[in-house]
C-alpha cells in the first residue's frame, strides 16, 4: 500500500500496538498509519488485530488488486461457510476502505464503489446461493432451473446511496427485491412468490446477523411499496402498477438511484425501463421543487433539526448544510430536467452536479462549492462512523470528542476543522435553501379596479385552480404576479389578456410551480400578455413551451436549418414507437416556434430573420417526420423498391418567409422507377401506394394528437390540376404537365417552388423541370396580359371598399407585388425564389425600371413586416385597433410610424404607388412587346 500521504494526527505518540511487534519491513508512513488510526478507533483497532496477517500482507501487496482477491477467496459451497467468508471478506474490505481513505491513497469515489462492490456482491452471491439451493431441494418449478446466475427470475435493486454506487463507511443497504412473475405459468405464481419470500428473509439473515464473526451489512426492505401490508419480495408487474397509479415524488427520486445489483440483471433492467415514465416527466417537473423542500422540512422538524447550526452534535447528513441538503439538490434538478434531458439521469451525486453545470442549470462555481462540500462532508462522515463501526451521521457533542473527530480528520488545530466545518455548512445551506424556498418578498397590496376584481375572483373556479395544491401555490405567486401584470403598461388588458390565458389551461400546479421557481418567466409571460394577444393564445394552448425557456440558450441567436434537423432528428428518434415520435416532433415544434416568436417580440430577431427561422424550422419538420413517417407506411403497405418521393415547397416556405400562422403549401412528386406495385403484405399499385401514402403524410403533420395539437396545416391546392389532380404527382405526369398544361399563373407559382424533403436524387430531377420551364422562352404579351387579368380576377373577387387594414390583396398590396415579381422573374429567366430578388434579377435585365424594381421591394419589406409582426401580436382575423397600448406601441415602432391613423395613411400612400407603378410597367410591357411584334 504506497502512496501514503496523509494520516490522522497521533495525540499520542507513546502509544504502541502489540501485533506490531516484529513488523520491520513496514515504511514509517505506514507504521504511523496504524497507530494514528487505532489511536482513535476502538473498530478499526479490533479488525488490524483479528486480520494481522492478511493485514501485513496487504500493506506489501498493490491496492488494486486486493478487492479481487478478498472476494475471490469467499467460499460459496453452503449456507454457513457463505456466511462466514462473507463476514471475512467484510472485515478485510472494512479494513482496506479505512486504511486507503485515512492514508488518502484512495479518494471519495474510490471508497465508496470498494464498498459498493462488496454489497452487490455479498447480496448476489447469497441470493444465488439460497435460489440454487431451493431449486435442488424441488422447492421452485421447472422454469427457475435454466439459469441458476439469474436467480430464477428473482431480481434486487439497490437504492439510495448503493444504488448510486456511493456507501458510506457503516452503511445499510436500502433494496427492494421483485420477481419476474411473467416467466413462470399463471398456477405457479403463488407458489413462486411463497419461496422467493423465505429466500429474501434466509439472504437478509445472511446479511444482517450479528454473529462472533460480526455482521455483512444492516439490510433495509422498507423502500417497497407499503412497506407494512407488502411482501419483502412481490411480483414486478404489481410494483409497476402502484407506481404508475399511486407513486409519490419521493419515491420518484429514490429511483433515479435505483440499480439492478443482484439477480436477473435483464429482468430487472427491463422493469427500470418500463418505469421511466413515471421517474421522467417529458414536462420540466418543478413542481418536484416544493415537493421536495415539504420532505426536507418535515423531515427537520421530525427529528428537531431546525435553528442555528452548531457543530456539536450536528447531524452531517440531514442537518442544515449537510449531505442530504446537496444530494436533494442534485435530484430535484434531475426531477426537473432529466425527462427532457437522458445526460442529465446519472446515479452519483458528484457526476450529476457537474453534469447540470454543463448543461447550463447551475453555475459552475456553485457546482464546484457543493461537489467539495460534499466530499469534504461525506470524508468527515466515514471518520464519526470508523470510531464504533456506528451508523451515525451525528457529530459528537462534547467539545472533547469533537476534537477527537478533528484529529483523526488530520487537523493538528481544532480551531482550523471547526471554522472550515461551520463555513462549509452554512455555505452548502445558503446555496440549497435559495434554490429551494428563495426569498418570498411581500409584495405590496394593489389597488385594483373592481372589473379587475372580479376577473381575479373568477380564477379560482377554472380548471387550472380546482386542485387545493394549485391554490396553495398560485396564492404565493398572485402578489408578484399581478404587480408585474400592472406595472408592464398593460393594466386591465394585460389582466383581461392573462384571464384568457389561464382559462385555457387544463391544469395548474406544473406550471404554477415553473413560475415560482423561475420568476423570470413571469415577467415575459406579462410582457405578452400585455403586447401579443395571439403569443398569449397560443401559450393557453401549449403550456408546455415555457419549459424551453429554463433550458438554456432560449435567448441565443437562432439556429440554422441543419442544427434544427440534428436537434428534432435527435429528439424523435429517441422515442420508441411512431404515436410517441409524432408527439415528441410537435413537442419539439412547439417549443422552438414559440422561441422565435419570443425573440421577435423582445426586439432580438427582425422579422426578415424570423421569416427564414419559420421556414427552416418547417423545413426541418418536413425533413425529418417524412422518413419516420415513410418507415411506418411500409410496415403495412411495403416499399416501391428504387423508386423515390420529393417535396417541393410552394409559396412563404418556398421563398423562406413564413409568418408566424403560415400553413405549408406542398406538391409531391414520385419517381416510380418503373416499379408497377408495392412489395408489402397488402401490396398496391404504384399510383394507389403514392396517394395514400401523400394522404398519410398530410395526417402526421397536421392531425391533431391530444395537448400537442398539429404540427402545420398543409395545402395541396397547387399540385398540378389543383383540386382535380391526384395528391401525388408522378415525375413523369408533372413534367408533361408543366410543359403542355399549366397555366400562367402555376409557371409563376412555381418560381417559389423549394425542394426541402425526400430523396435528393428525385429533388433534382424536379429541380432540374422547374429550372427548364423557367429559363424557356417566353411570350411577354401573353403573360403580361394573364398577369394583368388576375389582377382585375382580384379586384373582383375583394369587398367594394378595401378595408383600411388590407396590405394583402388590395391594389399595390403584397399579393400585387409578388404577381409582379414572379412575372417579371419568370419573364427574366431568374431562378430565384424571393420576390426581392425577382424584382432585382429584372431591373437587371431591362423589364422594369431600377427605380420601380426599388420601390416595389422597399414596399414589400413593409409589408412582410407588418404581416408578420400582426400574426405574432393578434389571432387571424383581428386588426390593429384591437391591440393594446403595448401591442401598438411594438408595431408602431417596428414601422417607424407615431399612430395607426399614421400607418393607415403610410399604407395607403405606399400601396396606390406600387399599383400606379405595377399598372404602368405591366401596360408597358405588353404594349412595348406588341410594337415590337408589330415592327417584325
Amino acid at each position: 500500500m504506497a502512496d501514503i500521504t496523509r494520516a490522522p494526527v497521533a495525540v499520542d505518540p507513546a502509544y504502541t500496538l502489540d501485533f506490531l511487534d516484529g513488523t520491520e519491513d513496514l515504511s514509517a508512513d505506514a507504521i504511523h498509519l496504524l497507530r494514528a488510526t487505532a489511536q482513535h478507533s476502538p473498530y478499526l483497532t479490533s479488525l488490524m488485530a483479528k486480520e494481522r496477517d492478511w493485514l501485513l500482507w496487504a500493506f506489501s501487496t498493490d491496492t488494486a488488486g486486493l478487492m479481487d482477491q478478498i472476494l475471490d477467496a469467499v467460499d460459496m459451497t453452503s449456507e454457513a461457510t457463505l456466511s462466514s467468508s462473507l463476514r471475512q471478506a467484510k472485515r478485510r474490505v472494512a479494513l482496506l476502505a479505512a486504511l486507503c481513505d485515512l492514508g488518502w491513497v484512495w479518494s471519495l469515489q474510490q471508497v465508496t464503489a470498494a464498498l459498493t462492490r462488496l454489497a452487490d456482491f455479498a447480496v448476489h452471491t447469497s441470493l444465488r446461493t439460497l435460489v440454487a439451493l431451493d431449486v435442488k431441494a424441488g422447492r421452485l418449478p421447472a422454469e427457475a432451473l435454466d439459469d441458476p446466475e439469474n436467480c430464477g427470475g428473482i431480481f434486487v435493486l439497490a437504492m439510495g446511496k448503493m444504488g448510486a454506487r456511493e456507501l458510506n463507511y457503516s452503511s445499510d443497504i436500502d433494496l427492494i427485491v421483485l420477481f419476474n412473475n411473467a416467466r413462470f405459468q399463471p398456477d405457479d405464481v403463488m407458489t413462486v412468490r411463497s419461496v422467493f419470500i423465505k429466500t429474501v428473509r434466509k439472504m437478509t439473515r445472511i446479511l444482517s446477523d450479528i454473529t462472533a464473526e460480526g455482521y455483512v451489512f444492516r439490510t433495509d426492505l422498507r423502500l417497497r411499496p407499503n412497506p407494512s401490508v407488502t411482501p419483502v419480495c412481490f411480483a414486478a408487474d404489481a410494483a409497476l402498477r402502484y407506481y404508475e397509479s399511486m407513486g409519490r415524488t419521493w419515491e420518484r427520486a429514490a429511483f433515479i438511484k435505483a440499480r439492478v445489483c443482484a439477480g436477473d440483471a435483464a429482468a430487472g433492467a427491463e422493469f427500470l425501463d418500463e418505469l421511466k415514465p413515471f421517474i421522467w416527466r417529458k414536462h420540466l417537473d418543478f413542481a418536484a421543487v416544493r415537493d421536495a423542500h415539504d420532505m426536507q422540512t418535515k423531515i427537520r422538524e421530525h427529528k428537531g433539526l431546525k435553528g442555528k447550526i452548531s457543530l456539536l452534535g450536528h447531524d452531517l447528513k440531514l442537518g442544515r448544510g449537510g449531505i442530504r441538503e446537496i444530494e436533494f439538490f442534485a435530484q430535484t434538478r434531475q426531477l426537473i430536467a432529466g425527462g427532457r434531458d437522458v445526460e442529465l439521469r446519472d446515479r452519483g451525486t458528484v457526476k450529476t452536479l457537474t453534469d447540470l453545470a454543463a448543461k447550463g442549470w447551475i453555475e459552475p462555481d456553485i457546482a464546484t462549492q457543493l461537489i467539495t462540500a460534499y466530499e469534504w462532508l461525506r470524508g468527515l462522515e466515514h471518520r464519526v462512523q470508523m470510531v464504533n463501526d456506528a451508523q451515525t451521521q451525528h457529530l459528537p457533542a462534547t467539545d472533547d470528542k469533537l476534537a477527537a473527530i478533528a484529529t483523526f480528520s488530520g487537523y493538528a488545530e481544532y480551531a482550523a476543522f471547526s471554522h472550515e466545518a461551520l463555513s462549509l455548512l452554512e455555505r452548502v445551506h445558503a446555496l440549497t435553501e435559495s434554490f429551494f424556498a428563495p426569498d418570498e418578498q411581500q409584495e405590496q397590496p394593489l389597488e385594483l379596479s373592481e372589473a379587475d376584481l372580479g376577473i381575479v375572483d373568477q380564477w379560482y373556479r377554472l380548471p387550472a385552480l380546482r386542485s387545493r395544491r394549485a391554490v396553495e401555490i398560485f396564492e404565493r405567486l398572485k402578489p408578484a404576479l399581478l404587480a408585474k401584470l400592472t406595472s408592464s403598461g398593460g393594466g386591465h388588458e394585460a389582466i383581461s389578456e392573462f384571464d384568457r390565458f389561464i382559462s385555457r389551461l387544463p391544469a395548474g400546479v406544473q406550471l404554477f410551480s415553473l413560475f415560482e421557481s423561475n420568476p423570470q418567466i413571469l415577467d415575459l409571460l406579462a410582457q405578452i400578455c400585455t403586447t401579443s394577444p395571439s403569443l398569449s393564445a397560443y401559450l393557453g394552448r401549449n403550456a408546455n413551451v415555457l419549459d424551453a425557456v429554463v433550458t438554456g440558450g432560449f435567448f441565443e441567436p437562432l439556429p440554422d436549418r441543419a442544427a434544427l434537423v440534428l436537434s428534432l432528428k435527435t429528439t424523435v428518434l429517441s422515442e420508441p414507437d411512431y404515436e410517441d415520435q409524432l408527439i415528441a416532433a410537435r413537442r419539439w415544434q412547439k417549443e422552438r416556434h414559440f422561441r422565435i416568436g419570443v425573440l421577435q417580440l423582445r426586439g432580438l430577431a427582425s422579422s426578415a430573420e424570423t421569416a427564414k427561422s419559420y421556414s427552416d424550422l418547417a423545413s426541418a419538420c418536413l425533413e425529418v417526420i417524412i422518413p419516420v413517417f415513410h418507415v411506418e407506411f411500409a410496415r403495412k403497405y411495403g416499399d416501391v423498391p428504387g423508386s423515390g418521393i420529393a417535396v417541393l415547397a410552394m409559396g412563404k416556405l418556398g421563398s423562406d418567409e413564413m409568418t408566424p400562422t403560415s400553413d405549408l403549401d406542398l406538391i409531391l412528386v414520385y419517381d416510380p422507377a418503373g416499379q408497377i406495385a408495392s412489395d408489402g403484405p397488402k401490396e398496391l399499385a404504384v399510383t394507389t401506394y403514392f396517394s395514400r401514402f401523400t394522404h398519410g403524410m398530410i395526417t402526421a403533420l397536421s392531425s391533431q394528437m391530444g395537448t400537442f395539437g398539429r404540427l402545420y396545416e398543409v395545402d395541396m391546392r397547387l399540385r398540378p390540376s389543383g383540386r382535380s389532380g391526384p395528391v401525388a404527382t408522378s415525375l413523369k405526369a408533372f413534367e408533361d404537365y408543366q410543359e403542355h398544361q399549366a397555366w400562367t399563373w402555376e409557371h409563376l407559382a412555381l418560381t417559389r417552388a423549394q425542394f426541402v424533403a425526400g430523396d435528393k436524387v428525385v429533388g433534382a430531377k424536379v429541380q432540374a423541370i422547374r429550372k427548364r420551364i423557367i429559363e424557356r422562352d417566353r411570350d411577354r404579351v401573353a403573360v403580361a396580359d394573364d398577369v394583368l387579368e388576375m389582377r382585375q380576377r382580384i379586384a373582383k373577387g375583394k369587398a367594394s371598399t378595401t378595408p383600411a387594414w388590407d396590405i394583402k390583396s388590395r391594389a399595390g398590396g403584397m399579393l400585387d407585388i409578388e404577381l409582379m415579381a414572379q412575372s417579371v422573374g419568370l419573364l427574366s429567366k431568374s431562378l430565384t425564389r424571393k420576390p426581392s430578388d425577382q424584382l432585382s434579377d429584372a431591373a437587371l435585365a431591362g423589364l422594369i425600371s431600377q427605380a420601380d424594381a426599388d420601390v416595389l421591394c422597399a414596399a414589400h419589406v413593409v409589408f412582410k413586416t407588418y404581416q408578420s409582426d400582426l400574426r405574432l401580436l393578434l389571432e387571424e382575423g383581428r386588426t390593429p385597433d384591437e391591440l393594446g397600448q403595448g401591442g401598438r406601441g411594438f408595431l408602431l415602432g417596428a414601422l417607424d410610424a407615431d399612430s395607426l391613423s399614421d400607418l393607415q395613411e403610410k399604407f395607403e400612400n405606399t400601396a396606390k404607388d406600387c399599383a400606379n407603378r405595377i399598372d404602368r410597367q405591366l401596360k408597358s410591357l405588353s404594349k412595348s412587346t406588341r410594337s415590337s411584334n408589330k415592327a417584325m
